[in-house]
């Protein structure tokens, strides 16, 4: 990694590009999954289109990791200095001492997002401890100042003391919670997905407003684009189902931005309401995954016409 951080960013991307595109040569699970969420995500896309997509998306996430090295070794300075434009910029202002919830999808360069939000400011980042690197991972995402949270009654308690004292905290919004406890079934892209609460809690015992931002790659491997776009309304509701719908909302709209940089491998939708079939699964040729997506399709418009009204 060491070496890795030496090279150039643009090398680094172009290293990204190949491999990706090695990886989109041959049938592979993480092939597959993209090709399989993607086709449910994008109905109005044609066969060439998604292929197209999904062959680019697998290049970006290639450059998300040998660009990783990069933002976490090299002198914080250095790794800031790669941001050349920030949209939105004011909605990172925080007033009359009150905190900010900050929501980063896995969308671009998240670990550069990371960095750029706790040099506006204090910052509690939410993080799950890793079995291998922890340490690296630690130091490099606190360098910039940031304390890191785990993912634990503790680390909530974190976050919660910082937005209290008017600091900024930044959450990861779109992986799928592993308990049952504070997360429900909202729609993402019109599928059901186990959506957490933890931001809903958060606002409504805070009163923190809330704001997604993401880095966004530049085509000219020169740096990045940082975005930041107000959450929709009713992220705060006092009702699960509507704080839940207005999560997923502002991911998809962070997403449409560039559906390319979204790691669309990521088994997103693999936790299913009582009933409903498993997504991940078939053979891993193209016109397998496809099939795979039709039989969903019908599956899912039969359950839902099934469904009582609300």
């Amino acid at each position: 990694m060491r070496l890795m951080a030496r090279l150039p960013l643009a090398f680094a991307h172009r290293l990204g590009n190949g491999l990706g595109w090695l990886v989109a040569r041959w049938p592979n699970r993480q092939r597959r999954n993209a090709l399989i969420n993607l086709a449910l995500n994008f109905p109005e896309r044609d066969r060439e289109q998604l292929l197209a997509l999904r062959d680019d998306t697998l290049r970006e996430v290639a450059k998300t990791y040998c660009e990783i090295a990069h933002l976490w070794l090299r002198p914080v300075e250095q790794t800031l200095s790669l941001v050349r434009e920030v949209r939105g910029a004011e909605l990172l202002e925080r007033r009359d001492g009150q905190g900010l919830i900050v929501l980063s999808p896995h969308i671009g360069a998240w670990e550069l997002a990371g960095l750029y939000l706790a040099e506006q400011g204090p910052t509690a980042i939410f993080y799950k401890p890793q079995k291998y690197l922890d340490d690296l991972i630690r130091r490099a995402r606190g360098r910039s100042g940031a304390t890191l949270a785990p993912i634990t009654g503790k680390g909530i308690r974190v976050l919660v003391q910082a937005l209290e004292r008017g600091d900024y905290v930044g959450v990861l919004p779109d992986q799928e919670p592993k308990a049952d406890k504070g997360a429900v079934f909202a729609p993402l892209f019109g599928i059901p997905a186990f959506t957490m609460l933890l931001v809903n809690r958060l606002a409504r015992r805070t009163g923190a407003p809330v704001i997604f931002m993401f880095a966004e790659r530049l085509d000219d491997q020169s740096g990045f684009r940082i975005h930041c776009i107000r959450a929709p309304e009713g992220i705060d509701s006092a009702d699960d189902e509507v704080a839940a719908r207005a999560l997923n909302q502002g991911i998809e709209q962070c997403v449409r931005t560039c559906p390319n940089q979204y790691i669309w491998p990521y088994k997103r939708l693999r936790r299913r309401p009582e009933g409903w079939p498993k997504i991940y699964s078939g053979g891993l040729s193209d016109a397998e995954a496809l099939e795979q997506v039709e039989r969903l399709r019908a599956r899912h418009a039969a359950l839902a016409e099934a469904a009582p009204p609300n």
